[in-house]
């Protein structure tokens, strides 16, 4: 006689003081810039072990923060993001595979200054433990990945930047 072990599906929600969306690009050749937005939200459907996830991401385009006022207003304007005609960036998660004990890669449609492409990141769960003063689960996760600007229209064909766009996305979920 074999059990048959079901994991439910729980809804998780990540923590923005603990959470962090950030990207990094090439400038001139010769360096790198890096980023982040301010402005998200993030929710998870996963068991409880954070297995089997289903991603859902907003992020506001005017919450741009690479350090620099100037800059940022610059990738807020027409020339980039036009956060005022497109405010949000979306990604919705399609599939999820498992790849190892604690990783995993998931795809979804990622929507940015009107156009949507299809996205895959690399996934690591760094744990899951109960929280002390809630109580209630919380997941440690890493997603990296990149994209090419240029299919999204982003930033035009400025030889000054690199097309690859590197995602960093750290990120404590907290179970609902």
């Amino acid at each position: 006689m074999s059990a048959l072990v079901v994991s439910a599906q729980t809804s998780w929600k990540s923590d923005k003081a603990h959470s962090k969306v950030g990207f990094a690009i090439n400038h001139l050749m010769i360096s790198e810039v890096e980023g982040r937005f301010n402005d998200f939200e993030i929710t998870a459907t996963a068991t409880e072990e954070f297995k089997d996830a289903s991603f859902e991401v907003t992020i506001k385009t005017g919450s741009v923060d690479t350090g620099v006022e100037g800059r940022d207003n610059h990738l807020r304007s027409a020339d980039f993001f036009d956060a005022e005609k497109n405010p949000d960036i979306t990604f919705k998660s399609n599939t999820y595979e498992q790849t190892g004990v604690n990783t995993f890669k998931v795809s979804g449609d990622l929507t940015m200054h009107g156009q949507t492409k299809a996205v895959t990141l690399d996934g690591r769960v760094n744990g899951v433990i109960t929280d002390q003063r809630s109580k209630k689960l919380k997941a440690g996760l890493k997603l990296t990945g990149s994209l090419n600007r240029s299919d999204f229209g982003v930033g035009g064909d400025s030889p000054a930047l690199g097309k690859e766009v590197r995602l960093t996305i750290h990120l404590e979920m907290a179970q609902q």
